[in-house]
């Protein structure tokens, strides 16, 4: 698997090379670091370590920086990707021309939350009329039985909390990868607000 960690900046829009109008997210990759290394024999699995937004040193906790090796400073965010595609050492920066050539990507964040929320915008449930006289409009109507059991079943499609959920968007096209300026322009919406942070992935399914 190749990945980055990235900051969600916002949408724009771009055009192609036959003038078509297109609408794309904008993710800002700051250099990744390899914090450390997960091999098969020690920890049961293949994997790296990358850590981006370096933390205060005051704020560094000794439990925290102890998985840190010497000489690499504690960072902020850390993430695991399991079975890396390309060969790096403790120490290296990843940036975004690691995604050269990808052509399709999964894009992993959490997405915004919306509080608690009825059915019909949590669920996408219909309602009632709205016209003079009906005394149904958006409320979730029956939710148990009137006989036994006198109780309503697990799973049931009723109002609560909504959003802020680790959401996952796959195979969205990468329409442009800018070195210079270390952003990633990828098209179509991505989860969560700007400024968040995003985990950019080779798409799995492609």
């Amino acid at each position: 698997m190749i990945g980055l960690i990235g900051k969600k900046l916002g949408m724009t829009q771009v055009f192609d090379e036959t003038g078509r109008l297109i609408p794309v997210t904008v993710v800002q990759v700051v250099p990744n670091v390899v914090v450390g290394k997960k091999t098969s024999d020690k920890d049961g699995y293949d994997a790296i370590v990358v850590g981006v937004y370096e933390k205060k040193k005051s704020r560094v906790t000794k439990p925290y920086g102890g998985q840190f090796a010497e000489g690499i400073a504690a960072t902020r965010l850390l993430r695991e990707m399991r079975d890396f595609e390309k060969d790096v050492a403790v120490g290296d920066k990843l940036d975004v021309a690691l995604l050269e050539g990808i052509r399709y990507v999964d894009v992993t964040a959490t997405s915004k939350g919306k509080g608690f929320q009825g059915v019909v915008k949590r669920w996408g449930f219909g309602g009632g009329r709205s016209t003079h006289g009906s005394k149904f409009h958006r409320e979730p109507g029956s939710t148990g039985q009137s006989t036994y059991p006198h109780r309503t079943f697990k799973n049931v499609k009723l109002p609560g909390r909504m959003g802020r959920e680790r959401v996952t968007v796959q195979n969205l096209k990468v329409v442009r990868v800018d070195a210079e300026k270390g952003v990633v322009l990828v098209r179509g919406a991505l989860p969560g607000p700007r400024n968040c942070d995003v985990l950019v992935r080779k798409a799995i399914k492609k």
